[in-house]
């Protein structure tokens, strides 16, 4: 199989992304994954590497995509991946032109963040005040991503290292883009109870640094503090479509509709693009505006 030139050239790209761009992990995950998707494609067309690859053939690809029922979302990351790597080829020498510079997508319809209320936010922090070990290490975790904002992928990632009580912030990120993220004194009587009554429960060596596990002492994963959220979030009688990142999206919001300026959010989101950040303040000037409309119209205000 050694002339499937193709495997070794994503190699290549991964590696240039993971040491010189200095990716996050689930970037250069994502970018693999849609790679390997387009180089199966290839394969059954007995075409072997990238320089054989037509901009024709691309648009065939992503057509492929599109009859298999691949969402838009999903189409347009695997553009930009498919961007990305032959770029990466031209600027190599490898290829004389990026043919992946013309690719057109499905429009994707770009939905505002669900967000709970400040009062629904309350109600799901709420429901783990008991005493058992597990429901101290699900307070703090809900608790913690609440009063920082951060990804679930960072949550769980955190190291017991990572948390700085006296001046009460939390060091998190990924290659090299490390940020300090305040937290209340709500957060922190949380982690507190935790470290002090509940993490033994579940971390059997003295050396594992991890600050969160599951019941078994591993690290805990995503999809393990996602069930724990929609079970929270269905005894607090929450109907919306609550995942971890609802809790990301509410932090943003509740900030911005308290007074707390952009810039300021952005860097605690860990956001490149401020333009990312402002749909927070756009969806608050929204709810404002209905409300002032409600109030000013309705009969029975």
């Amino acid at each position: 199989m050694g002339r499937w030139m193709m495997t070794k050239e994503i190699q290549d790209f991964i590696h240039y992304m993971k040491e010189v761009k200095k990716v996050s992990d689930n970037t250069a995950i994502s970018y693999e994954r849609d790679l390997r998707k387009m180089e199966q494609y290839f394969r059954g067309l007995e075409i072997a590497n990238a320089k054989q690859v037509t901009a024709t053939g691309l648009q065939s690809y992503i057509l492929f995509l599109e009859k298999q029922g691949r969402k838009p979302a999903t189409i347009s990351r695997s553009i930009a991946s498919l961007k990305a790597f032959f770029h990466f080829l031209q600027a190599e020498g490898a290829l004389k032109g990026n043919i992946a510079e013309g690719l057109k997508g499905p429009k994707v319809e770009k939905k505002p963040p669900s967000i709970l209320t400040e009062e629904e936010a309350m109600r799901l922090l709420d429901q783990a005040k008991g005493t058992s070990p597990k429901e101290l290490r699900d307070r703090a975790m809900l608790e913690l991503l609440y009063a920082t904002g951060i990804r679930v992928s960072e949550l769980v990632s955190l190291k017991v290292s990572d948390i700085n009580f006296t001046m009460e912030y939390i060091a998190c990120g990924e290659s090299g883009k490390e940020r300090m993220i305040p937290f209340g004194s709500v957060a922190k009587e949380a982690l507190g109870e935790y470290l002090r009554k509940g993490r033994s429960a579940f971390v059997a060596e003295e050396g594992d640094g991890n600050l969160f596990t599951n019941c078994s002492g591993q690290p805990m994963s995503r999809q393990g503090f996602w069930k724990l959220v929609k079970s929270y979030g269905k005894k607090a009688g929450i109907n919306k479509d609550l995942t971890p990142h609802t809790l990301r999206h509410s932090f943003a919001s509740h900030l911005v509709d308290n007074g707390a300026d952009l810039r300021s959010v952005q860097e605690m989101l860990g956001h490149t693009d401020i333009a990312t950040t402002q749909i927070y303040a756009q969806a608050s000037r929204s709810q404002a505006r209905i409300r002032e409309a409600y109030v000013k119209a309705h009969p029975r205000k």
